[in-house]
């Protein structure tokens, strides 16, 4: 398989300096609302990337929750692998893939739990089946076989036949607030656009044009 000619051009945009809003939490929603109306699959996927106590990154895909000026949240199972290294190692980066758009957003932040009231109130709002899947998996940890699995989420389906599931004391969110945001629209010539906002000392934010 040969795959080095693999390759296109990026022509649907360009992004301009004059283009950008001044916050770019706001641009983020602006780019967010582009994709959900482009009918992407999927537009609020995320690559959460941590560290873990050896120094060895890990990624993996989670759909984001909330946004707004404090940050971007999202929740997980708290034994899970990322919930451990954000938890040892706070430092946390979430990279937003729009390929059909031509465009990428990465953020870089610092993730911090968010309250139980908050998880209580997302966990509440989950459909039946996710929630019970929440207390059937042992997410990152190892399991026999996928019937294994099956059978632990038909046992938990029958324990909260009747009424609410109630919130699992290892299941929490974590809020990332971003220190810097980078902007990137594909243009032609591998020539992309590339704007980074960085948080100042008095919360305001400064913005440079990166070399693609």
């Amino acid at each position: 398989m040969k795959i080095d000619d693999i390759r296109r051009s990026y022509t649907k945009d360009k992004l301009d300096f004059d283009k950008l809003t001044a916050d770019p939490i706001a641009q983020f929603e602006l780019w967010l609302k582009d994709a959900i109306a482009a009918e992407l699959p999927d537009p609020t996927a995320m690559c959460v990337a941590s560290v873990d106590d050896q120094g060895q990154p890990s990624q993996r895909l989670v759909l984001l929750k909330d946004v707004n000026q404090d940050g971007f949240t999202f929740y997980t199972n708290l034994g899970s692998r990322k919930a451990t290294e954000l938890s040892n190692n706070p430092k946390v980066c979430l990279h937003f893939p729009w390929h059909p758009l031509e465009r990428q957003v990465i953020v870089y932040g610092t993730a911090e739990r968010v309250s139980s009231a908050q998880v209580a109130k997302y966990f509440l709002s989950r459909p039946k089946e996710s929630q019970l899947a929440a207390w059937a998996s042992e997410q990152s940890r190892p399991v026999s076989t996928r019937l294994a699995l099956m059978q632990k989420f038909a046992e938990i389906k029958h324990k909260f036949e009747h009424g609410e599931v109630p919130l699992p004391s290892f299941w929490g969110g974590f809020l990332v607030r971003p220190h810097k945001i980078e902007f990137w629209q594909g243009g032609e010539h591998r020539l992309h656009d590339r704007f980074m906002y960085t948080k100042q000392p008095d919360n305001s934010w400064s913005i440079e044009r990166l070399c693609p």
